[in-house]
């Protein structure tokens, strides 16, 4: 029994096991648990039924924006993105995956964004925006802005000269001003109030242009002696667009062959109605050198400005736009700059154009160092990180973090702009390349001392551009000639310009003589634009053109027959007596018969007694023309020469300068 107990487990084990064998169809050894060996795999017979077709999940399309850069969207703080979406075109959805790109959340398309936000935002669309500014806050009286404008010499740096009292006029080149100064002049009446003189000369119609934009009243100067002038109507444009006020000042009443009925009747011929014939422009008759009528000036300007009720917001964030920059060796760049409204505070992170920086120093037109800028005052900021164009306006923002943003989005917005401006003017010039003629190129860096200054001269030298030569400004900068210019110049063969600015040193004066390189360097931009010119004259190709280099009368005709074959078929010889010019062997002949072109063709023979010439001047002669024979006494031989035409270089007395080809 014991011995069936002992064995009852292994049979039941045996069992167990021929059981497991029997469900996995595997060979099993019954004296102990050793694993199964593996089958070989079974192919299978190819699946006859269709696949299950499941749906395609198209991946998440990114959302594309369509870029409009010739809209203009005016943008201002605390807008939504439902406003922004309205006047931008761009769908919501698109908004906020822009601001989740700039690490901002908006949970409502009603939720209001900072202005800064909405520039970053609208700037990455690709649309042009503007600034609207509150107007909110308190609202002070302020100085009148006042712009002289008027035609080159008539006395606008004199008249400012005797309003302050000193002699502006003597420092500049030639007498002639040449970039925008914003000075606070104290008036008579103990008021004062803020001048800007501008450029008279043609080059400087976009300097007017930003002297207009940031003005309130404009002083048009005339000279009684000269009367309405090209750079007079062109202030007068200026300040139409800008839909500025004008009095008029004409000056010079003293002196002899002045006449001032002349210019009253000129100025109401151009649209201006002067207060004298029955219109709303006030007239005022000066002599800036003997300070006379300075005073009814100052009333009729203060008239001006209290019938306007010039006030402006003196708290808050200030609106400013710069009138001119320029770098100092020790300061960095500097801006000079004029608050429209609230307050420019030392220290505050701004964005000027698409420069930024933080405001380390503000001096007013006396050089002192202040605190604080209020409206109509002319500040010069310090602390910039590079150097603005003039004409960009001052955003003070909350943060150097935004600052850095703004600037950046501002300066990639400029580089699309210039990108997309360079693939429109090749696309052009592709599309004109079969109607022009050949044409060189000329490179030229443009240094000057002031910014204003350098976008003035870089203008003027792209107006001289001509079907013959292009004038392609590689660079341009604030400052003197430095080394950088020359390996630039010497890279590309470039010009190097500079305007108003000092002798560079000997060092560079020499490697830019070894290396061949010309540094042209004028005060006066009269004389730069001559300079220029000639320098464009003399490098343009010319155009080849068919002139009558001289006529001849046919007086006899001469027939030379029987000749051998080796020397050629029977001839005729026109004897002619050249009247007018010369003939040339080379050239080619033009038959006419009563004033008809009857045949042209080369010269086959050129003689004077019986001597071969190239070139014969006036007097008997011997011709042979290649191929004709239809002469007869009394026609007329015409030699038609190509010639290469050069372009002419022209200029006129009111200063304005093209090259005609």
């Amino acid at each position: 029994m014991e011995a069936q107990r002992h064995r009852s487990p292994h049979l039941h084990d045996g069992d167990r096991l021929l059981r497991l064998h029997d469900l996995v169809g595997r060979p099993t050894n019954t004296a102990g648990l050793k694993a199964p060996k593996k089958e070989k795999r079974v192919k299978k017979e190819p699946r006859t039924q269709a696949p299950v077709e499941a749906p395609y999940v198209a991946p998440k399309p990114k959302i594309t924006i369509k870029s409009s850069p010739d809209k203009l969207v005016e943008i201002f703080d605390g807008m939504t993105l439902h406003d922004l979406s309205k006047r931008s075109g761009a769908a919501i959805s698109a908004l906020q995956s822009i601001l989740a790109d700039l690490g901002e959340r908006v949970e409502s398309e009603f939720d209001s964004i900072g202005i800064d936000l909405a520039e970053l935002v609208a700037m990455e669309i690709g649309v042009n925006i503007r600034r609207m500014h509150t107007g909110e806050g308190v609202v002070e009286p302020r100085p009148a802005v006042v712009t002289v404008m008027g035609h080159v010499d008539h006395g606008k740096t004199s008249l400012l000269d005797s309003l302050r009292q000193t002699s502006v006029a003597a420092k500049e080149a030639g007498g002639i001003t040449q970039h925008i100064g914003a000075f606070v002049v104290e008036m008579q009446s103990g008021a004062s109030v803020t001048f800007l003189d501008t450029p008279g000369h043609a080059a400087f119609s976009a300097m007017r242009a930003r002297g207009a934009a940031v003005t309130d009243i404009v002083v048009l100067v005339v000279a009684a002696d000269d009367g309405v002038m090209p750079q007079t109507l062109e202030a007068i444009s200026h300040a139409k667009v800008a839909n500025v006020p004008i009095v008029v000042a004409i000056n010079k009443c003293d002196k002899s062959g002045a006449d001032r009925e002349r210019v009253r009747i000129q100025l109401g011929s151009e649209g201006l109605l002067l207060e004298d014939m029955g219109g709303d422009v006030q007239v005022v008759e000066i002599s800036a050198l003997s300070k006379l009528g300075l005073d009814k000036l100052e009333e009729a300007l203060f008239l001006q400005a209290e019938i306007m009720d010039l006030k402006a917001r003196t708290d808050g964030p200030a609106q400013a736009f710069v009138v001119e920059a320029r770098v100092d060796r020790g300061r960095g760049p500097l801006a000079t700059a004029i608050v429209k409204s609230g307050t420019l505070v030392s220290g505050q992170y701004i964005v000027v154009g698409a420069e930024w920086g933080r405001i380390r120093s503000l001096r007013d037109t006396t050089g002192k160092v202040t605190e604080s800028a209020k409206p109509a005052m002319p500040i010069e900021i310090e602390g910039l990180r590079g150097l603005p164009m003039a004409g960009d306006d001052v955003v003070v923002v909350d943060s150097e973090e935004r600052a850095r943003m703004l600037s950046q989005g501002r300066k990639k917005k400029q580089e699309k702009d210039r990108l997309r401006k360079i693939d429109e003017d090749m696309t052009e010039e592709a599309e004109n390349a079969d109607e022009t003629t050949e044409r060189v190129e000329m490179p030229i860096i443009v240094k000057a001392d002031v910014q204003g200054s350098v976008q003035a001269v870089t203008d003027a030298l792209r107006s001289l551009n001509s079907p013959q030569v292009f004038v392609n400004i590689v660079h341009v900068g604030v400052g003197p000639v430095s080394e950088h210019d020359i390996d630039l110049a010497q890279a590309c063969r470039a010009y190097i310009v500079g305007f108003n600015i000092r002798n560079p040193p000997s060092a560079i004066t020499q490697g830019a003589t070894q290396a061949n390189i010309k540094i042209l360097l004028h005060k006066v931009i009269y004389h730069l634009l001559e300079e220029m010119g000639r320098l464009i004259v003399e490098k343009a190709p010319g155009t080849a053109e068919t002139e009558i280099s001289g006529e001849g009368e046919v007086l006899n005709i001469f027939e030379l027959k029987g000749r051998s074959k080796s020397k050629g078929p029977d001839i005729k010889i026109a004897g002619c007596r050249i009247t007018d010019g010369h003939f040339s062997r080379s050239g080619t002949m033009r038959l006419l018969t009563s004033g008809d072109v009857v045949f042209e063709g080369p010269c086959a023979s050129l003689k004077r007694e019986k001597q071969d010439a190239d070139t014969l001047d006036k007097g008997d002669c011997g011709l042979v023309i290649e191929d004709c024979d239809d002469f007869q006494v009394g026609d007329t031989i015409q030699c038609l020469e190509q010639v290469m035409r050069k372009p002419k270089f022209i200029s006129t007395q009111s200063g304005a300068v093209r090259i005609d080809c």
